[in-house]
């Protein structure tokens, strides 16, 4: 007590005081529900590019680095659109048929003296179209008749299998010849266009970001949100311009490679869904619908809608991924898709933290989970290590992956 009868408090502990013991909680909270975000991701990266890199000898270099980019492309593009179907708690069994649909168009659209033969510039896009149409019919199924996803689409695995096996029974494989459509997976940029292409992702992102600073001025906590905001624009830039850095040090027979086209439209793509899902109406209604779908159709969201919209992403992608896929090894044949490819692309979903029971989950993590499972292949296939413990392995990344999921739903 003050000589002038007023009580003496104790000053109140500064923000900047305050902030590592918030940040210290929050890490805890996070620990044990479970919501461990990208870290094991990361983690496991870093495991494999440390390991591997000492095992085989040829996993760390910059044409295998190349390699891996153009190889993740096609699963990627698989996952990217199958996450919109989880999201919804649906499952798409077919998509790696659909994606053998979309290559096996192009291939028939270009093909030499077939009387049809056009350009890979439009029959990519008439690939993509068809398939989407598939995409549609199934979701329709789905949507209008009700029967389950997980059985209409393991009926379009069926399906869309025989028609392959029937077209190429006899020929056996089509080589694809159209340029166009091999650069998807063969092209690289020069060092000068990998160089430039890198400092418009992160002119872009910086200006995706720009908003963001300015809300946080508004809100007063601008400083805080700088630093948030600088480590991810940092981030990006490093990712962006380190891969450019690498992959201009790839030479094969004598030739300099550069960024591949299959990175880059595997950025376009994302970009482009991740708009999709953040930013329109569309995808906060997929995150309700997935949430609660009784609940969002009393909202006024038209469920039935979204459900056939989202499995035309998820056929539309299929079809981008079987494209490149095909591309790489410039035809397509009785043994396309590889038969691995389904898995991955969930599993390349489930890694990169999106929940099976729906409504959790995004597009940009996936992206990482998909080039884990695509390093780890690439590093076995190197040391020559048997297939089916590579499948053993990939299974037991997936349960543990489920098995995260499964606590951080469950606690939450």
């Amino acid at each position: 007590m003050s000589a002038a009868g007023t009580v003496e408090t104790e000053p109140a502990a500064s923000a900047d005081e305050e902030q590592p013991t918030a940040l210290l909680s929050r890490i805890t909270t996070n620990i044990r529900s479970g919501n461990l975000g990208i870290v094991p991701i990361v983690v496991g990266q870093i495991f494999i590019v440390v390991f591997f890199g000492y095992t085989a000898t040829n996993f760390f270099t910059a044409v295998n680095f190349g390699n891996v980019i153009i190889q993740m492309a096609g699963t990627t593009m698989l996952a990217f659109g199958v996450v919109f179907v989880l999201l919804l708690g649906e499952i798409d069994l077919s998509i790696g048929y659909v994606a053998g649909i979309g290559a096996l168009t192009v291939a028939e659209l270009q093909l030499p003296g077939s009387g049809h033969q056009i350009s890979g510039l439009l029959a990519i896009p008439i690939a993509i179209a068809v398939c989407a149409l598939i995409g549609a019919l199934q979701g329709s199924i789905v949507a209008f008749v009700g029967v389950p996803s997980f059985v209409v689409t393991l009926a379009g695995y069926l399906v869309w299998q025989g028609v392959i096996l029937g077209r190429l029974e006899v020929p056996g494989s089509i080589i694809i010849q159209d340029r166009w459509i091999n650069y998807t997976a063969n092209y690289y940029f020069s060092q000068f266009a990998g160089w430039l292409i890198a400092a418009i992702i992160t002119v872009l992102y910086a200006l995706v970001l720009l908003p963001q600073l300015l809300t946080a001025r508004r809100r007063q906590a601008a400083a805080k949100d700088w630093l948030k905001t600088t480590a991810k624009l940092g981030g990006v830039a490093l990712a962006a311009f380190g891969t450019v850095a690498i992959c201009n040090h790839g030479v094969v027979q004598h030739r300099r490679l550069g960024l591949p086209l299959a990175g880059v439209l595997m950025v376009i793509v994302l970009i482009a869904l991740t708009f999709l899902a953040r930013r329109t109406t569309f995808g906060r209604h997929v995150y309700a619908v997935g949430g609660n779908a009784e609940a969002a159709r009393r909202a006024g969201v038209n469920v039935r809608r979204i459900r056939v919209l989202v499995f035309m992403i998820s056929s539309a992608t299929a079809a981008i991924g079987g494209i490149i896929l095909a591309a790489f090894v410039n035809s397509v044949a009785l043994t396309f898709p590889p038969g691995t490819l389904l898995l991955n692309s969930i599993a390349a979903a489930v890694i990169g933290g999106v929940s099976l029971q729906g409504g959790v989950g995004g597009i940009i993590p996936v992206i990482l989970g998909s080039l884990f499972i695509t390093m780890m292949s690439n590093a076995m296939n190197l040391l020559r290590i048997d297939g089916y413990i590579q499948q053993i392995l990939l299974g037991i990344i997936i349960i543990a992956a489920i098995f995260l999921d499964r606590i951080r739903s469950t606690r939450s």
